[in-house]
């Protein structure tokens, strides 16, 4: 297993829309467990391989208190929405540092195939359905800012790029 680079707003690669899978085998297996890895490493509870710049449609989340209980989605797909919603206050793996509210369905229906490249279908609610609905965005190749103001969105922009200005030096 490796721990993998994970892209940072505004980089251009976190707007390719993920490919689907054409079959879980080995390489898409190894993905995954680095993936977890990376995941894990940075104290987050979803990543999305647009993240680390592989652009298939490859999802891992784990929103468990104990950090045990890990979930793969390849090839997801909502099936079902409610029709409420909410505010959620989000942060991002690609955007450390920064949080802010962005309206998400309270519950959703996600079919996908797991790492053995068995089908299933799941319901998700509260924060799991947060997750699943803000990690399928990273497949869209949509960042959670591109919901706030543009204002907001281009204040971020500023900052990250200030801060990745000074991690290179």
């Amino acid at each position: 297993m490796a721990l993998l680079p994970i892209l940072c707003y505004p980089h251009p690669n976190l707007h390719k829309i993920a490919k689907p899978v054409a079959s879980v085998d080995t390489r898409i297996q190894a993905l995954v467990q680095d993936m977890l890895e990376t995941m894990y490493e940075a104290k987050g509870i979803g990543l999305a391989a647009t993240q680390i710049d592989v652009h298939e449609r490859v999802i891992v989340i784990d929103v468990s208190e104990e950090r045990d209980q890990p979930l793969v989605l390849i090839n997801p797909e909502i099936t079902w929405k409610s029709a409420t919603t909410h505010l959620n206050e989000e942060g991002c793996l690609s955007v450390p540092g920064i949080y802010d509210g962005v309206e998400r369905f309270d519950e959703v229906h996600v079919k996908a195939l797991n790492e053995k490249g068995e089908s299933r279908t799941m319901e998700t609610k509260e924060l799991l359905a947060v997750c699943v609905q803000h990690e399928m965005d990273h497949l869209m190749g949509k960042v959670f800012v591109e919901y706030l103001s543009p204002l907001k969105r281009n204040r971020i922009k500023t900052k990250m790029l200030k801060a990745q200005r000074e991690d290179a030096r």
